[in-house]
């Protein structure tokens, strides 16, 4: 495993360099407080470990094979997205909403944290991943099963970390980003690239 382990997560950081749904619901969480972007992530990365595990029994597998069932999640994780794009144009219509909403955030942690868990579990490409990526790093002569569940927990831990560093450094720059037309615009780019993500999945073939 120790062998293996340096190209992990040289290639775990490679994929959460990667924008996606997943980056921008961080930022846009991690925009109202600290704590709902840490909690966001925390439900990213449960979502993260259960596709894993998912991936280790091979499941994912079924997924992949099975049209029906690849279309009905994509379908379901389009509608995710699409709400929660919705929901950040409406916030951003109307500067007193979208105060309330930033200073609700400390409220609203086990909202944060099912968002991000019901963002990634509606991704059918993240299932299809973690069945394609984690394989690839399972030492020769290893045990299947344990090394898998064993990688997608270190895959989900360091992703923590490394989104923790997004949510300090938004946090950091709280003072700038509190003010209403700096929250306004953030919500409508927040939301339309939501929208936009929700829109190309559902159209996907």
């Amino acid at each position: 495993m120790l062998s293996t382990l340096p190209a992990f997560l040289g290639a775990c950081t490679l994929i959460a360099a990667s924008p996606g749904p997943s980056t921008v619901l961080i930022i846009k969480q991690s925009l109202r407080s600290r704590r709902s972007g840490l909690l966001t992530v925390l439900g990213n990365e449960t979502g993260v470990f259960v596709w894993g595990v998912v991936a280790a029994f091979g499941l994912t597998a079924l997924l992949a094979a099975s049209e029906v069932a690849y279309d009905v999640t994509r379908i379901l994780g389009a509608v995710v997205l699409i709400a929660f794009g919705v929901q950040a144009l409406r916030q951003a219509r109307h500067t007193e909403d979208a105060a309330a909403g930033w200073e609700g955030g400390e409220k609203s942690g086990w909202a944060a944290y099912r968002g991000g868990l019901l963002l990634n579990l509606a991704n059918p490409k993240a299932a299809i991943f973690a069945m394609s990526f984690l394989p690839q790093f399972v030492p020769r002569g290893a045990p299947h099963l344990p090394a898998m569940i064993g990688l997608a927990a270190l895959w989900a831990v360091y992703e923590i970390g490394y989104y923790g560093l997004y949510v300090w450094f938004v946090g950091r720059l709280r003072t700038v980003l509190s003010r209403a037309g700096v929250r306004r615009r953030l919500e409508q780019v927040s939301g339309g690239v939501l929208l936009l993500l929700g829109v190309r999945l559902a159209l996907e073939s």
